[in-house]
C-alpha cells in the first residue's frame, strides 16, 4: 500500500535542447543578455560554467515584512516574527524545497544589510535584502556546448535563436569619466581615522570601510560587463537585472561554494597592491605586499575568521595555498583557500549563513564591524559586500562576494570600493587602495547609446 508521504508530487518543468556554441563564452552571453533587455535576467560565471537565466517561474525575496514566495499555485509569506533566530536563510531553503518541480536552479543576490537584520531583527529600511528567481529559460554553457532549458518550446526556440544570432557591437562615442580619485576622498580618510581609533580602544580588530563614487551618465551595462570582463580575471563574474536592481561585476573571491557531496570552499582575499602592467614594477609591488606587516596581519586575521565560521558547519576545516598572490584586474591580493566537508545534516545554505557577511568585507568581530559600518558609512551598502549566487535542487550552492561592481537603481548609477582597516592602517594609503580597486571597473564603463 502506498501512503501519501511516499507519493512524489514533483514534476519535470523544463524541456531541454543541446546546442553547439564554439565561440568565446563572453560573446555568447553578451548575445543572450542583449536579447533579454527589459526582462529579469542574470549571467553568472562560476569558473567552470557560464549560466544565463531569464523569465521567472518562481520568485522569492526578503524585505521588511519577511520572506515571500510567488509561483503559480504555491504562494507563501512568512513574517519576521515567525523567523527562527531572525534568520530568513533557512526559510528560503525550505520554500525552495516546496517547489513542485524537479531540478531547479535559483539565481539571485543578497544585500549586505541582511547581516544587520539577522543580528537585530526586522529591518527598518524598505529595500529588499534578498531576491531570488527560478528562471523560465536557462542556458548553461561549458566547453563549447550550451544546455538550453525552458518551461515551454517557445522559450527553447527563443534561446536557440539568440545563441545563433549575429551581434552588432554598438559604436562607442566617448569614454565615461568618473571622479574615482577625488570624490569623497577627505571623508574616507576621516572615516579610516575614526576606525583606527575604535580599534585602538579595543572595540574590534578589523573593519572594512568603503566609499561611493557616482557615475554621472547612463551606461550600457552589457557592453560595460564585456569590456570589464576582458580586462579582469575574477573568481566569479555576473551581470543581472533582478528585483529592481541592475549590476555588473567581477568578484575577486569566492564567498562560499558547496557541492552535492558536501565539500565546501571559501577563498578569502585580504591585502592589496596595485597592478601597473609593467612586469618589474608589479613584481616589486608583489614582494612589497608579501612583506608588509599591515597586509600580512590583515590577511591572517581574515583567514582565521573564515576558518572559525566554517567550523560551525563543517568537519576537518583546513587552509590551502596560504597567502598566495592572485591578480584581479587593476590590483593583486594576498589569497588563501579554506576548505572543509559539511557536517551531517548541514547543507550549502548553512555554510552561507555561517560565513555571511565574510570578514574580508566586514571585519572582526563581524557584529562590531557591521555596527560601525552602519553608523559611519555614508549610506547603506546594498549589494556591495553582499553576494550573487546560484543554488541548485541537488545541493550545490555557489556565491561570489560582490566587490568591483557597477550598480544601477532608480536612475542612479554608482561604484563602491573599500579596504580592511587594522590598527596599523594609514588613512592616505587606505584611500589610495580604494582608487586602485575602483580601476578594475571605472576604466571600462561604456556609455549608453543616444536615445532617438
Amino acid at each position: 500500500m502506498t501512503t501519501a508521504r511516499e507519493i512524489d508530487t514533483h514534476h519535470d518543468l523544463y524541456l531541454e535542447r543541446t546546442v553547439l556554441c564554439p565561440g568565446e563564452p563572453l560573446d555568447v552571453v553578451r548575445r543572450l543578455a542583449s536579447s533579454a533587455a527589459g526582462e529579469d535576467h542574470m549571467v553568472y560565471e562560476n569558473g567552470r560554467e557560464w549560466s544565463f537565466a531569464t523569465g521567472v517561474v518562481a520568485a522569492l525575496w526578503v524585505d521588511t515584512d519577511g520572506v515571500h514566495l510567488r509561483t503559480e499555485g504555491n504562494d507563501a509569506d512568512v513574517a519576521w516574527s515567525s523567523l527562527p533566530a531572525n534568520d530568513p536563510l533557512p526559510v528560503l531553503r525550505s520554500l525552495l524545497d516546496t517547489l513542485p518541480f524537479r531540478d531547479w536552479r535559483a539565481y539571485g543576490w543578497i544585500a549586505f544589510e541582511l547581516a544587520g537584520a539577522r543580528a537585530h531583527g526586522r529591518p527598518a529600511g524598505a529595500d529588499r535584502l534578498v531576491h531570488l528567481v527560478v528562471p523560465h529559460t536557462e542556458v548553461r554553457l561549458c566547453d563549447g556546448v550550451a544546455r538550453v532549458r525552458s518551461a515551454d518550446r517557445a522559450g527553447l526556440d527563443s534561446a536557440a535563436a539568440a545563441l545563433a544570432s549575429r551581434y552588432r557591437v554598438p559604436a562607442q562615442t566617448h569614454a565615461v569619466t568618473v571622479d574615482s580619485h577625488g570624490h569623497g576622498a577627505a571623508e574616507h580618510e576621516a572615516r579610516v581615522a575614526r576606525a583606527v581609533a575604535a580599534i585602538r580602544r579595543g572595540e574590534l580588530d578589523k573593519v572594512v570601510m568603503s566609499r561611493v563614487v557616482p557615475v554621472p551618465e547612463e551606461i550600457d551595462l552589457v557592453e560595460t560587463f564585456v569590456a570589464g570582463r576582458r580586462a579582469n580575471a575574477p573568481a566569479r563574474s555576473f551581470l543581472f537585472s533582478l528585483g529592481g536592481l541592475d549590476a555588473a561585476g567581477y568578484s575577486p573571491e569566492v564567498l562560499v561554494a558547496t557541492d552535492p557531496a558536501g565539500r565546501v570552499v571559501s577563498q578569502p582575499l585580504a591585502g592589496t597592491r596595485a597592478r601597473t602592467g609593467d612586469p618589474d614594477t608589479d613584481a616589486r609591488l608583489r614582494d612589497e605586499l608579501r612583506r608588509d606587516p599591515k597586509e600580512v596581519v590583515e590577511h591572517a586575521v581574515s583567514v582565521r575568521a573564515v576558518v572559525e565560521d566554517l567550523r560551525e558547519v563543517c568537519e576537518d576545516v583546513c587552509v590551502h595555498d596560504y597567502m598566495d598572490v592572485v591578480e584581479r584586474g587593476s590590483v593583486q591580493h594576498l589569497a588563501s583557500q579554506v576548505g572543509g566537508r559539511l557536517s551531517a545534516g548541514r547543507d550549502g545554505w548553512d555554510a552561507l549563513g555561517a560565513i555571511f557577511p565574510t570578514a574580508t568585507a566586514s571585519g572582526v568581530p563581524k557584529q562590531a564591524a557591521c555596527d560601525l559600518i552602519a553608523s559611519d558609512e555614508s549610506e547603506p551598502r546594498g549589494l556591495y559586500a553582499g553576494a550573487v549566487l546560484t543554488a541548485d535542487a541537488g545541493g550545490a550552492l555557489d556565491a561570489g562576494l560582490v566587490l568591483r561592481t557597477v550598480q544601477r537603481r532608480d536612475g542612479r548609477t554608482w561604484l563602491r570600493a573599500g579596504g580592511g582597516i587594522i590598527e596599523a592602517s594609514r588613512p592616505e594609503r587606505e584611500l589610495e587602495e580604494t582608487r586602485e580597486k575602483l580601476g578594475s571597473v571605472a576604466g571600462f564603463l561604456v556609455p549608453a547609446a543616444p536615445r532617438p
